[in-house]
């Protein structure tokens, strides 16, 4: 066990983490829908030259990479089933910042937590505090969404729907016509449009599976010296 010196530092250093990721998911978040129309890209109407990565905002009622449960059922045991998530591993991460494990183990977790926080945000308040974001039109203006009084915005509590804006169509294939199936069509890569908070989910669970053998091999070792003494 660590002593209590230690174990506060490992809670920090985890919660700093956590916390920072938070801060660059929503300041971009709220920057996108305060400045954005739904559709809107950075490549086609903005004086930009870069074609592998764009801001391309979207919204979605659900999981990562514009995943989602039907309805407003499916919104709710979404919502609750984060927050689940969320309190557990808060839990754990303290739980597990007690015992000598690897720096790699913490940051993984923070990023999976920070992420699901991030996501759980908006699917809590953005529905309470913007009102309705509208369609990008090259015909006319559309204003892009604002912050309302709490409880004045476009949908109730849980009912908020997911930012995403982060896209990376890093190249495009056509198909032949004379190819069986595929024929004709058109494939993008990387083509789902997704968020930071995304991006931490799916690093921090990359990270998990790489250094678990590592963390099973030092829990392994700590325990045969436990049984020693």
């Amino acid at each position: 066990m660590l002593d209590n010196k230690n174990n506060r530092k490992n809670i920090i250093f985890t919660f700093a983490i956590i916390l920072f990721i938070l801060i660059i998911d929503q300041s971009l978040k709220i920057w996108v829908k305060s400045n954005m129309s739904i559709g809107e890209n950075s490549f086609l109407h903005w004086k930009w030259n870069i074609k592998w990565f764009q801001l391309y905002f979207i919204e979605n009622n659900g999981m990562a990479f514009g995943m989602e449960l039907p309805g407003k059922l499916g919104k709710y045991i979404l919502t609750i089933f984060r927050l689940i998530i969320i309190t557990f591993m808060v839990f754990y991460i303290i739980k597990l910042s007690k015992k000598p494990v690897p720096k790699i183990l913490l940051i993984s977790f923070a990023m999976i937590t920070a992420g699901a926080l991030g996501n759980l945000i908006d699917s809590m308040f953005y529905g309470l505090i913007f009102s309705p974001s509208h369609f990008y039109s090259s015909i006319e203006s559309v204003s892009p969404a604002h912050l309302t009084a709490i409880g004045k915005g476009y949908a109730g509590f849980l009912q908020g729907k997911v930012v995403d804006m982060l896209y990376f169509p890093l190249f495009t294939i056509h198909f032949p016509h004379n190819w069986p199936l595929v024929g004709g069509k058109i494939f993008k890569f990387f083509e789902p449009i997704f968020n930071i908070a995304d991006s931490s989910i799916t690093i921090g669970v990359i990270l998990l599976l790489l250094f678990s053998k590592k963390w099973n091999n030092i829990a392994e070792a700590n325990k045969n010296v436990n049984e020693i003494n």
